[in-house]
């Protein structure tokens, strides 16, 4: 199983958002920090919109946010939302299914099952799950400039692209 790029990168914005929940985020800050071209993370950030994981500001210092509570933001729900459009094999599509097994096949039934279970173990998370005493996650996407906790719980030192950023000087003429 494999899920598409727009799920995972649904996933990643929404763990970007809960690590900065007390600011808004903008799509170029989520895209450098998820390795993710902002053009498709308009697409996912639309769709993340429309079914209320997120909610959105225009303008100037406009952005996103989480529009519910991490708790109660289920990965299996979020999973759904991009992959469920898509069916996993030919024949879970009626319309379009052309497996001159189909109406014998019991590997369908087997896929279906497995399919269903995935989704079953995704229902028991959370974003909250995610995200929560996620110390590596946290250092990794908590955005510069902003109080940060580092791995070990004292206060976290400076990045090394952070620290080593010098002004730069121009020899006097």
């Amino acid at each position: 199983m494999r899920l598409t790029t727009r799920t995972n990168l649904a996933m990643r914005t929404l763990m970007f958002c809960a690590v900065n929940s007390d600011r808004i985020v903008r799509k170029h800050e989520i895209a450098e920090a998820c390795n993710a071209s902002e053009n498709h993370l308009a697409q996912v950030v639309n769709t993340l919109a429309q079914r209320g994981f997120v909610e959105t500001q225009r303008g100037r210092s406009g952005g996103l946010r989480l529009a519910r509570e991490m708790d109660s933001i289920g990965v299996g729900e979020v999973l759904r939302t991009f992959e469920a459009s898509l069916p996993f094999v030919e024949c879970f599509d009626a319309d379009t299914n052309s497996c001159p097994l189909a109406n014998a096949c019991r590997f369908r039934d087997a896929l279906e099952a497995g399919v269903e279970a995935f989704y079953s173990a995704m229902d028991r998370h959370t974003l909250g799950d995610m995200v929560r005493d996620n110390g590596a996650l946290e250092h990794l996407l908590h955005m510069s400039g902003q109080p940060r906790v580092s791995l070990c719980g004292s206060p976290a030192r400076k990045r090394s692209d952070e620290s080593s950023a010098q002004p730069a000087t121009t020899p006097a003429e």
